[in-house]
């Protein structure tokens, strides 16, 4: 197969968009794709201070990777949610990838942050599923962390798979107030909340990891160990099937829903957030999910017949 950009010998093929690339070709396609997206969905700018979430994968990093090169503001930003060897290795990846390239890298550890905040014990202590605490956890820490750093923008690596595996999630439970805020761009809706943008959401993983690989970027390879029996997982695979049997339908799949779903739903979400009585941050009631979960967390460690925190 020859590459569709300059006739010569194509490295890597890819079936969702008929074509087909050398190394040198490749690379310039990708951030060509990236860069693209960021003006398509006007994300950011130069002039704006970008917070990029790393999580020591390749679709972070490689992220981070494009941004520096194209000559963003951009700072790192790694959060620690102790699991154990897994989290050691994606902080040393994180770590490795900044120091080589001179980036600022902040990080923020959950033990460090309370007692009995790291992910497996919170999911222990309120018998959540552990993708349900990360998640929230993540949400009140990038938001803290953008905001006491005065950055603009919150940068995150949701590659294609990830945006169509969350979409049929929502889609087959009609979870309408998910479904108005999927968005690339999702605008600061309160004076604490930083602008959220996903740069690669039309960029599959295949692709990242492609990427990730012609650049020698180091990462973690292994799934997060409480990802085994995840939803999004099978939602993927899914996906996978339908890809392999029509390649296109990833994209079509969350390109069109962006192009016609999603601004049906936003026109009928107009619950506005109101501030959390405990944290100060945002929230959709008197506390936000952050501070419910540490109050479940903080009531499971109580001893029997202590007060109720306050």
């Amino acid at each position: 197969m020859k590459c569709t950009r300059c006739r010569a010998k194509a490295e890597v093929e890819l079936r969702a968009h008929n074509a087909g690339f050398c190394r040198p070709c490749y690379l310039f396609y990708f951030r060509r794709q990236v860069e693209r997206a960021i003006a398509a969905e006007r994300m950011f700018t130069h002039d704006e201070r970008l917070l990029v979430a790393v999580s020591g994968g390749k679709d972070s990093l490689a992220l981070w990777d494009v941004l520096a090169e194209c000559g963003y503001a951009t700072t790192g930003l790694y959060l620690g949610l102790g699991i154990g060897a897994y989290s050691a290795r994606s902080h040393e990846k994180a770590l490795k990838f900044a120091e080589q390239r001179e980036l600022e890298l902040r990080v923020v550890t959950l033990e460090e942050e309370g007692p009995g905040l790291a992910i497996p014990d919170v999911a222990a202590a309120t018998r959540r599923v552990p993708c349900s605490a990360c998640g929230t956890m993540k949400r009140h820490f990038f938001d803290t962390a953008a905001l006491a750093g005065g950055f603009e923008v919150l940068v995150t690596g949701h590659n294609l798979d990830d945006e169509a595996a969350r979409l049929m999630g929502n889609v087959l439970r009609w979870q309408r107030d998910h479904l108005a805020r999927q968005r690339p761009v999702l605008p600061a809706t309160h004076p604490k909340f930083v602008r959220k943008v996903k740069p690669l959401y039309l960029i599959s993983e295949y692709e990242t990891a492609v990427y990730a690989f012609m650049r020698g970027i180091d990462y973690i390879v292994e799934e997060c160990p409480n990802a085994v029996g995840a939803t999004q997982l099978l939602y993927k695979d899914v996906l996978n099937r339908l890809e392999h049997a029509s390649p296109g339908t990833k994209q079509a799949f969350v390109q069109e829903f962006f192009r016609s779903g999603q601004p049906a739903f936003a026109a009928v979400e107009n619950e506005e957030p109101q501030v959390c009585g405990q944290c100060g941050m945002p929230a959709y009631g008197t506390l936000c999910s952050f501070c419910r979960l540490v109050r479940q967390v903080e009531a499971r460690r109580s001893p029997p017949g202590a007060a109720a925190p306050a």
